[in-house]
């Protein structure tokens, strides 16, 4: 995935958007396959969301415009 962001507006409200759209992708494509880990491993499923999400934010191509 691209995104494209301005190099000036990268506050805590854009990285929270971010880790949002993350989140969503994340729970689209392996949700199922989460909340079983998170049940037989007796992980809180919102924490283990919340750091596959961080990991899959390395998956993203940012583009910067100054």
């Amino acid at each position: 995935m691209m995104i494209y962001l301005n190099y000036t507006n990268l506050d805590s409200e854009t990285q929270e958007r971010l880790l949002s759209m993350s989140k969503k992708e994340v729970e689209n494509r392996f949700g199922k396959q989460l909340k079983s880990y998170a049940q037989q491993h007796y992980v809180n499923y919102d924490t283990l969301l919340e750091e596959e999400a961080i990991r899959n934010l390395y998956n993203y191509n940012f583009v910067f415009n100054m």
